[in-house]
């Protein structure tokens, strides 16, 4: 699909030179002389590289239209996850490299949203918020408020976070899975 270069925001995958790439920074700017442009910063989603590139305002981009489907989180192995679709019950596996540090974040039957690129999966979307358990953190010293309010715990997936300091070993706390961030005691 066809958008103006003045419509990239990031985050959105567009199709650029045989390849798909992730929009990370965009700024559009319009000089005093001459025309508007957007400059984007962007990341191949195959090779893992960057490039700036600036597009004219007036210039269209081709926007990757993506096939986003929920699947179920089955169980892993030494490299790969497995998902199952819930109402045909089709099994697929994603590489470990492509799923990151969220795959620790993957409980069973976890819902999960899968987004396919002309039928490879290329991103795993986890649901907002996801129930934790905590492994082990620090004890909370008496007087200490006046200092930080947090201190590090690790979870039972090994995910290292900071939590409020009432928190205690296994204390099961829900955690933000964008940005890996305690929200609340259960």
């Amino acid at each position: 699909m066809k958008i103006s270069a003045s419509e990239i925001k990031v985050g959105m995958l567009l199709e650029y030179r045989d390849d798909l790439w992730q929009v990370l920074k965009t700024q559009h700017v319009k000089p005093g002389k001459g025309g508007a442009f957007a400059q984007v910063e962007m990341k191949s989603i195959n090779t893992n590289t960057k490039v700036n590139k600036r597009f004219r305002s007036s210039e269209a981009v081709e926007k990757a239209s993506l096939e986003d489907i929920s699947y179920n989180f089955l169980y892993e192995d030494e490299k790969n996850y497995f998902f199952i679709e819930p109402k045909s019950f089709e099994q697929i596996e994603i590489n470990k490299d492509i799923v990151g540090e969220k795959g620790k974040l993957l409980t069973e039957n976890l819902e999960v949203s899968i987004s396919f690129f002309n039928g490879n999966a290329i991103s795993i979307e986890l649901p907002n918020q996801v129930v934790c358990k905590i492994k082990a953190t620090d004890v909370a010293l008496k007087g200490q408020t006046v200092s930080s309010s947090y201190k590090p715990a690790t979870l039972v997936n090994g995910l290292n976070i900071q939590v409020p300091p009432f928190i205690e070993n296994e204390d099961e706390i829900i955690i933000d899975t964008r940005k890996l961030e305690y929200i609340k005691k259960i």
